[in-house]
This record gives structure tokens, sequence and C-alpha cells, in this order.
């Protein structure tokens, strides 16, 4: 394949369809939708949950990336969504849940965060300004956008960079409110237009499929005609600077 090759950074939405997590070469996932019209490949790295801030760890600290890097044609940064989620514990302590022993005690404080976080959720989103904290603040999403930015063109001067406007949700897991979102947008937009970023409307791309049920019923991840539109929307940011 001698198209272009793009470099994704992403959170689940990148490899979660409308029933499950699949693998990073399932077609129809929207990087490789992308990369296919294109006529490239995607490198996708991407986790479970990823901010801004998980991505720019994976750069600096994983060796499997830094090996993308000298062959990455455009990069897509495709994380800042998760960030603005309800999170009413703090980020640091929420992801220790996962190292806490013995096994009994885990299970039971992830039963029960997971039972409050709606409720808190809701709460806080009604009381506290700005409707509470969220997993990541929008200056630190993009601070980190920007950081991942800056080192990718270090290396590889001159590829397009492609950015996301945080998409909309209605997980009950998460209330279902999403107060964090909008000041999320606006920090993006600002910082996207000076660096010469181009960003993928995620609201606008996938709203009404997600909001009108049509995706995974989890209320957070796609379907497989949601991840057509951003895939194809995807493709036509960077094309014009790789053809």
């Amino acid at each position: 394949m001698t198209g272009p090759r793009l470099l994704v950074f992403g959170d689940s939405l990148s490899f979660h369809g409308p029933r499950r997590a699949e693998p990073a070469d399932e077609p129809r996932l929207w990087p490789n939708v992308a990369a296919a019209a294109l006529g490239g490949r995607a490198d996708l790295v991407a986790g479970i949950g990823w901010t801004a801030r998980h991505a720019w760890h994976a750069l600096i600290s994983d060796p499997r990336v830094w090996t993308l890097l000298p062959h990455a044609d455009a990069l897509v940064l495709g994380v800042g969504g998760m960030d603005t989620l309800p999170s009413p514990l703090p980020t640091a302590l929420r992801e220790l849940i996962p190292v806490l022993r013995p096994d009994s005690l885990r299970r039971r404080v992830r039963a029960g965060y997971l039972r409050a976080q709606p409720r808190l959720a809701q709460a806080f989103a009604r009381t506290l300004p700005g409707g509470g904290p969220v997993a990541l603040p929008p200056r630190l999403t993009v601070s980190y956008l920007e950081r991942c930015r800056e080192a990718v063109l270090a290396i590889r001067p001159g590829i397009p960079v492609v950015a996301a406007v945080p998409p909309v949700h209605r997980a009950a897991v998460y209330g279902p409110v999403h107060p964090g979102r909008a000041a999320a947008e606006r920090a993006i937009r600002a910082w996207a237009a000076p660096a010469g970023v181009e960003l993928l409307d995620l609201r606008a791309l996938v709203g009404d499929h997600v909001l009108g049920g049509h995706g995974n019923p989890d209320g957070m991840h796609w379907g497989w005609e949601a991840h057509a539109a951003v895939g194809r929307a995807c493709a036509d940011a960077v094309r014009p600077r790789v053809a």
C-alpha cells in the first residue's frame, strides 16, 4: 500500500463498534475508513478512557510509537472527548481502583463507585460551577494536545494535524449529563485555529446518531454509520495536504 500513513491517537471511540471493542485492523473503524479513503493505512495508538494526557504519555514513553513516527504522513489526535466526562472522584484516584488489593476490596470499591457516579454527576451538574469536575480540565487538554503536535512535527515537519471537537453521549453511567463539553469545545477551537490544526466536529458528525439511540447501547460508543461518517470527514481533512 503506497498511500499515506495516518498516526492516530484515540480513545475507545476509535476501536469500539456498536456491540463491543474491535481489533485495531477492523476495517469499519473510523481510522481505517479514513485511511482506506486515502489509499493508505492507519497506525492506531489508543486505549479505553484515554484523555489527551494518555496520548502524550504514550508518545513519550512507548517505544512502539517511536517506530511509527518516521513514517507518519499525518497526525490525527482523536482524543479529548473522554476529558470532558464527569469525574466525581479526582482522575488520579479513580485510576488507582484497578490496582487495589485484595481483589475483594477492589470489586467493592469499583461497584460502589459505579453506583455513586451517575448520582454524583447529576448532583454536581445541578449545583457546582461549570457542572463539576471533569476527567481532564480544558486547559490541560489543549496543553497536552499542543505537546503532541509540537513533538510529532519536530520529527515530521509539515505533516497535517487533525484533532476533534468533543462528541456527545447519552451514557447512563454518567448521569447522563455532560456539562463540561461546551467549555472543552471552546478551548479546543481556540487552540486549533492559530496552530493550523484541522478539526473534526464530532458533535455535528455523530450527535443525531448517538442521541437518537442508534449507536452502542452503552450510550457512549458508535455504530458503523457514525464510524463511516467520521472516517470520511477525517479523510477529507487530510487529503488536501497529502495529495
